[in-house]
Protein backbone atom coordinates (compact mmCIF):
# COMPACT_ATOMS: atom_id res chain seq x y z
CA UNK A 1 0.00 0.00 0.00
CA UNK A 2 1.85 3.27 -0.82
CA UNK A 3 1.45 6.24 0.62
CA UNK A 4 2.68 10.14 1.18
CA UNK A 5 3.18 12.02 4.36
CA UNK A 6 3.87 15.33 4.76
CA UNK A 7 5.21 16.95 8.09
CA UNK A 8 4.57 20.84 8.53
CA UNK A 9 5.36 22.99 11.40
CA UNK A 10 2.50 24.77 11.05
CA UNK A 11 2.88 27.69 13.82
CA UNK A 12 -1.14 27.87 14.84
CA UNK A 13 -3.23 25.25 13.49
CA UNK A 14 -6.10 27.52 13.76
CA UNK A 15 -4.57 31.09 12.45
CA UNK A 16 -3.65 28.87 9.64
CA UNK A 17 -6.57 26.47 8.77
CA UNK A 18 -6.80 27.97 5.40
CA UNK A 19 -3.47 26.86 4.03
CA UNK A 20 -3.55 23.49 5.70
CA UNK A 21 -6.86 23.07 3.94
CA UNK A 22 -4.76 24.29 0.81
CA UNK A 23 -2.21 22.11 0.85
CA UNK A 24 -4.81 18.76 1.49
CA UNK A 25 -6.22 20.38 -1.56
CA UNK A 26 -3.04 21.17 -4.03
CA UNK A 27 -0.88 18.11 -2.87
CA UNK A 28 -3.40 15.53 -1.18
CA UNK A 29 -0.85 13.98 1.08
CA UNK A 30 -2.42 10.62 2.72
CA UNK A 31 -0.87 11.71 5.78
CA UNK A 32 -0.03 15.02 7.50
CA UNK A 33 1.32 15.13 10.30
CA UNK A 34 1.83 18.91 12.04
CA UNK A 35 3.52 19.98 15.12
CA UNK A 36 3.46 23.86 16.88
CA UNK A 37 -0.89 23.83 16.62
CA UNK A 38 -1.56 25.84 19.86
CA UNK A 39 -4.72 24.86 20.40
CA UNK A 40 -6.04 22.02 22.52
CA UNK A 41 -7.52 19.32 20.33
CA UNK A 42 -11.38 20.13 20.71
CA UNK A 43 -10.86 24.05 19.24
CA UNK A 44 -8.75 22.43 16.32
CA UNK A 45 -10.57 23.00 13.09
CA UNK A 46 -10.47 19.45 12.59
CA UNK A 47 -14.61 19.54 11.04
CA UNK A 48 -12.75 21.39 7.93
CA UNK A 49 -9.86 19.12 7.07
CA UNK A 50 -12.25 15.85 7.74
CA UNK A 51 -14.29 17.55 4.86
CA UNK A 52 -11.29 17.28 2.27
CA UNK A 53 -11.28 13.72 3.11
CA UNK A 54 -9.15 13.43 6.16
CA UNK A 55 -11.66 12.38 9.16
CA UNK A 56 -9.18 9.91 10.79
CA UNK A 57 -7.29 12.20 13.77
CA UNK A 58 -4.77 11.74 16.17
CA UNK A 59 -3.80 14.95 18.40
CA UNK A 60 -2.70 16.04 21.68
CA UNK A 61 -3.29 19.75 22.34
CA UNK A 62 -2.19 22.70 24.37
CA UNK A 63 -3.75 25.73 24.63
CA UNK A 64 -1.65 28.50 23.40
CA UNK A 65 1.92 26.45 22.92
CA UNK A 66 3.46 23.21 21.36
CA UNK A 67 0.56 20.39 20.09
CA UNK A 68 0.67 18.00 17.79
CA UNK A 69 -1.39 16.55 15.13
CA UNK A 70 -1.61 13.30 12.34
CA UNK A 71 -4.26 14.08 9.77
CA UNK A 72 -4.92 11.11 7.71
CA UNK A 73 -7.12 9.91 4.49
CA UNK A 74 -6.08 6.49 6.14
CA UNK A 75 -7.51 4.92 9.40
CA UNK A 76 -5.32 5.36 12.35
CA UNK A 77 -5.08 4.01 15.77
CA UNK A 78 -4.01 5.83 18.44
CA UNK A 79 -0.67 4.82 19.81
CA UNK A 80 0.21 7.00 22.68
CA UNK A 81 2.34 9.70 23.57
CA UNK A 82 5.30 10.68 25.75
CA UNK A 83 6.03 13.35 27.80
CA UNK A 84 10.20 13.37 27.29
CA UNK A 85 12.01 15.10 29.60
CA UNK A 86 8.95 15.79 32.13
CA UNK A 87 7.82 19.13 31.10
CA UNK A 88 4.00 18.46 30.06
CA UNK A 89 4.29 19.74 27.22
CA UNK A 90 1.94 18.35 23.76
CA UNK A 91 4.68 17.60 21.76
CA UNK A 92 4.59 13.70 20.65
CA UNK A 93 2.03 11.61 19.52
CA UNK A 94 1.95 8.08 17.94
CA UNK A 95 -0.72 6.31 15.49
CA UNK A 96 -0.66 3.33 13.72
CA UNK A 97 -1.55 2.54 10.21
CA UNK A 98 -3.81 -0.51 9.23
CA UNK A 99 -1.03 -1.80 7.71
CA UNK A 100 1.05 -1.87 10.82
CA UNK A 101 3.09 0.96 10.45
CA UNK A 102 3.23 3.33 13.43
CA UNK A 103 4.31 6.94 12.92
CA UNK A 104 5.73 9.42 15.51
CA UNK A 105 5.13 12.82 15.19
CA UNK A 106 7.70 15.18 17.16
CA UNK A 107 7.88 18.49 18.41
CA UNK A 108 11.65 19.11 19.84
CA UNK A 109 12.10 21.53 22.27
CA UNK A 110 13.57 24.85 20.38
CA UNK A 111 15.69 25.75 23.05
CA UNK A 112 16.11 29.32 23.03
CA UNK A 113 18.97 31.94 22.26
CA UNK A 114 21.32 30.59 24.50
CA UNK A 115 23.54 27.29 23.88
CA UNK A 116 24.59 26.64 27.48
CA UNK A 117 22.67 24.80 30.01
CA UNK A 118 23.68 26.43 32.99
CA UNK A 119 22.55 29.93 31.32
CA UNK A 120 19.78 28.79 29.77
CA UNK A 121 17.05 26.36 31.26
CA UNK A 122 15.43 25.83 27.92
CA UNK A 123 18.90 25.10 26.12
CA UNK A 124 19.25 22.62 29.03
CA UNK A 125 15.57 21.02 28.52
CA UNK A 126 16.19 20.41 24.67
CA UNK A 127 19.25 18.00 25.33
CA UNK A 128 17.35 16.30 27.33
CA UNK A 129 14.24 15.68 25.70
CA UNK A 130 16.77 14.03 23.56
CA UNK A 131 18.66 12.31 25.93
CA UNK A 132 15.19 10.38 26.99
CA UNK A 133 14.28 10.13 23.03
CA UNK A 134 17.63 8.25 22.76
CA UNK A 135 17.26 6.16 26.04
CA UNK A 136 13.86 5.07 24.50
CA UNK A 137 14.76 4.07 21.50
CA UNK A 138 17.90 1.97 22.74
CA UNK A 139 15.13 0.05 25.55
CA UNK A 140 12.60 -0.23 22.70
CA UNK A 141 14.25 -0.64 19.70
CA UNK A 142 11.38 0.45 16.88
CA UNK A 143 10.46 -1.26 13.92
CA UNK A 144 8.25 -0.62 11.11
CA UNK A 145 8.11 2.95 12.12
CA UNK A 146 8.59 6.58 10.64
CA UNK A 147 9.29 9.56 12.83
CA UNK A 148 8.52 13.08 11.76
CA UNK A 149 8.95 16.53 12.94
CA UNK A 150 10.16 19.67 13.26
CA UNK A 151 13.45 18.28 15.43
CA UNK A 152 14.66 21.86 15.79
CA UNK A 153 18.19 20.55 14.74
CA UNK A 154 19.89 20.86 11.38
CA UNK A 155 22.39 18.50 11.42
CA UNK A 156 24.78 18.67 8.46
CA UNK A 157 26.91 21.86 7.38
CA UNK A 158 24.36 21.72 3.95
CA UNK A 159 21.41 21.71 6.17
CA UNK A 160 22.20 25.40 6.94
CA UNK A 161 23.14 27.98 4.99
CA UNK A 162 26.74 29.07 6.71
CA UNK A 163 28.23 26.10 8.58
CA UNK A 164 30.83 28.07 10.47
CA UNK A 165 28.72 31.00 10.85
CA UNK A 166 25.98 29.03 12.57
CA UNK A 167 27.97 26.84 14.90
CA UNK A 168 27.42 29.06 17.93
CA UNK A 169 24.03 29.27 16.95
CA UNK A 170 20.92 27.08 18.68
CA UNK A 171 19.58 24.49 15.88
CA UNK A 172 23.10 23.98 14.50
CA UNK A 173 25.70 23.66 17.34
CA UNK A 174 27.88 20.50 17.63
CA UNK A 175 26.51 19.32 21.29
CA UNK A 176 23.08 19.46 19.58
CA UNK A 177 24.18 17.39 16.55
CA UNK A 178 25.80 14.80 18.65
CA UNK A 179 22.61 14.21 20.86
CA UNK A 180 20.41 14.12 17.27
CA UNK A 181 22.63 11.44 16.35
CA UNK A 182 22.53 9.64 19.21
CA UNK A 183 19.27 9.69 19.49
CA UNK A 184 18.84 8.72 15.58
CA UNK A 185 21.47 5.67 16.44
CA UNK A 186 19.50 4.44 19.02
CA UNK A 187 16.89 4.09 17.01
CA UNK A 188 18.80 2.87 14.51
CA UNK A 189 16.78 5.68 11.82
CA UNK A 190 17.45 6.24 8.09
CA UNK A 191 16.85 10.01 7.33
CA UNK A 192 14.73 9.60 4.09
CA UNK A 193 15.46 12.81 3.29
CA UNK A 194 18.37 12.84 2.82
CA UNK A 195 18.49 9.20 1.52
CA UNK A 196 16.56 10.49 -1.47
CA UNK A 197 18.47 13.67 -1.94
CA UNK A 198 22.12 13.04 -0.48
CA UNK A 199 24.08 16.44 -1.68
CA UNK A 200 23.53 20.63 -1.91
CA UNK A 201 21.80 22.60 0.53
CA UNK A 202 18.47 21.95 1.40
CA UNK A 203 16.39 23.97 4.17
CA UNK A 204 12.77 23.63 5.46
CA UNK A 205 12.80 26.92 7.54
CA UNK A 206 13.32 30.48 6.81
CA UNK A 207 13.09 33.21 9.79
CA UNK A 208 10.65 35.65 10.29
CA UNK A 209 13.39 38.31 10.68
CA UNK A 210 14.32 38.37 7.01
CA UNK A 211 12.85 41.32 5.28
CA UNK A 212 13.05 38.82 1.86
CA UNK A 213 13.84 35.16 3.01
CA UNK A 214 13.54 34.10 -0.32
CA UNK A 215 16.36 36.70 -1.75
CA UNK A 216 18.49 36.07 1.31
CA UNK A 217 17.61 32.27 1.50
CA UNK A 218 19.36 32.03 5.05
CA UNK A 219 17.64 28.65 5.73
CA UNK A 220 18.20 25.88 8.20
CA UNK A 221 16.62 22.02 7.51
CA UNK A 222 14.88 21.62 10.87
CA UNK A 223 11.91 19.46 9.26
CA UNK A 224 12.57 15.31 9.38
CA UNK A 225 11.44 12.41 7.76
CA UNK A 226 13.25 9.45 9.53
CA UNK A 227 12.53 5.83 8.68
CA UNK A 228 13.61 2.09 10.64
CA UNK A 229 15.73 0.04 8.16
CA UNK A 230 13.45 -2.42 8.28
CA UNK A 231 11.30 0.05 5.56
CA UNK A 232 13.42 2.83 4.39
CA UNK A 233 14.13 1.36 1.72
CA UNK A 234 10.65 1.36 0.71
CA UNK A 235 11.05 5.14 0.45
CA UNK A 236 11.19 8.01 -2.30
CA UNK A 237 10.37 10.95 -3.82
CA UNK A 238 11.59 12.97 -0.89
CA UNK A 239 11.19 16.72 -1.58
CA UNK A 240 10.54 20.07 0.44
CA UNK A 241 7.92 22.54 -0.74
CA UNK A 242 9.79 25.75 -0.60
CA UNK A 243 6.92 28.01 -2.43
CA UNK A 244 4.79 27.02 0.56
CA UNK A 245 7.37 29.69 2.72
CA UNK A 246 6.01 32.27 0.65
CA UNK A 247 1.97 31.58 0.67
CA UNK A 248 0.00 34.53 2.56
CA UNK A 249 0.64 35.09 6.05
CA UNK A 250 2.70 31.73 6.51
CA UNK A 251 4.53 29.55 8.85
CA UNK A 252 7.96 30.35 8.73
CA UNK A 253 8.56 26.27 8.05
CA UNK A 254 7.96 24.03 4.63
CA UNK A 255 6.09 21.07 4.46
CA UNK A 256 8.27 17.96 4.11
CA UNK A 257 7.34 15.07 1.71
CA UNK A 258 7.72 11.35 1.41
CA UNK A 259 6.59 7.91 -0.14
CA UNK A 260 6.80 5.36 0.90
CA UNK A 261 5.62 2.20 -1.14
CA UNK A 262 4.55 -0.49 1.77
Amino acid sequence: MPFTLATWNINSVRLRADLVSRLLTEEAPDVLCLQECKSPVEKMPLEDFAALGYGHVVARGQKGYNGVAILSKLPLEDAGDKDFAGLGHARHVAARLENGVVIHNFYIPAGGDVPDREKNEKFGQKLDYLAEMRDWFNGDRPGKAILVGDLNIAPREDDVWNHKQLLKVVSHTPVEVDQLGQTQEAGGWVDVTRQDIPEGNLYSWWSYRSPDWDAADKGRRLDHIWATPDISNSAHGSRILRAVRGWDKPSDHAPVFATFDL
